[in-house]
């Protein structure tokens, strides 16, 4: 099987997610079933049905976060340096706006552009990649053409 690359704090995450999904979402979701029956004819038992959408969402994403967590590659960041690789913080420059903007390059299973969290697989990360301190890319995104200048490459 492939590997996935993640950072550390991103494998706590899922590993703190399935802990919650096990020993929290599970049981309320069987507790809820087993009160819906109570309740009669399931046929027509709207709450026993919405219950059972419920148990098949945890238990599908129980089964993939264990298929993440089985077939993680723990990366630490803090033990790399150099040019831009995953695990990098970059700090950059829109040339055309003058936006600074701050992305961690990350795995696919933990990117949050929201938070900041780079998609390894991203267009914009893709160009980073291989880049220093002082560099420009040009980047071809779905939204149109970017360029950007890299003002700082750390590895937290």
């Amino acid at each position: 099987m492939e590997k996935i690359l993640i950072t550390r704090s991103g494998y706590e995450q899922l590993e703190e997610e399935l802990r919650v999904l096990r020993s929290e979402e599970r049981p309320a979701v069987i507790r809820a079933i087993a009160e819906a029956r109570e309740h009669g004819d399931l046929s027509e038992n709207a709450e026993y049905h919405s219950a059972r959408e419920k148990q098949s969402f945890v238990e599908g994403r129980i089964k993939e976060l264990e298929g993440l967590i089985s077939r993680a590659d723990v990366i630490d960041p803090a033990k790399l340096s150099g040019s831009v690789k995953f695990g990098a913080t970059v700090n950059l420059v829109d040339e055309d706006t003058d936006e600074e903007k701050t992305y961690q390059i990350v795995g696919e299973a933990e990117a949050d552009l929201e938070r900041g969290l780079l998609n390894i697989r991203s267009p914009l990360a893709r160009a980073l990649i291989g880049k220093d301190e002082g560099d420009s890319v040009k980047v071809v995104t779905p939204g149109g053409g970017k360029s950007y200048e890299i003002l700082s490459v750390r590895f937290v």
